[in-house]
């Protein structure tokens, strides 16, 4: 399993908005804004399905996705891909329900979405760019 270092984590969170990026079976696109993601007690990332239709629904008939951590200031861009599991009971969930509902009381909170960071790769334009870590 690939890990994200301190410095990708602090950055992807430092964003805000991370481009979630998922796939249906017969491999349509698609490619969403997300502010609950974060790595969870478990070393996975984290995603709070507040109202995430399509992509809940691609990651039921495909599990795999994606997002990048980039921005003008970091000096490097990664892609991030792996394989989800959904969760929405359970002592994982309730604690992401309670995240949300730090955020906003009227979030919905409807899934946990575990991401177990499979691979990482480099996106900063040069040389390197496209070389997995």
């Amino acid at each position: 399993m690939a890990q994200l270092t301190a410095e990708m984590l602090e950055e992807m969170k430092a964003t805000g908005i991370i481009a979630f990026a998922t796939a249906s079976k017969d491999g349509t696109p698609n490619v969403v804004p997300v502010g609950m993601i974060f790595q969870g007690e478990d070393g996975n990332i984290w995603l709070i399905d507040n109202y995430l239709n399509k992509t809940l629904k691609n990651l039921k008939e495909n599990p795999k996705a994606a997002f990048y951590i980039w921005s003008r200031d970091f000096k490097e861009s990664y892609q991030i891909k792996g394989t989800v599991t959904i969760e929405n009971s359970g002592a994982d969930y309730e604690k992401a329900v309670a995240f949300a509902h730090s955020k906003k009381e009227t979030y919905p909170a409807k899934n946990l979405i575990k991401m177990k960071v499979e691979d990482i790769f480099y996106v900063t334009p040069g040389d390197h760019a496209g070389d997995k870590l």
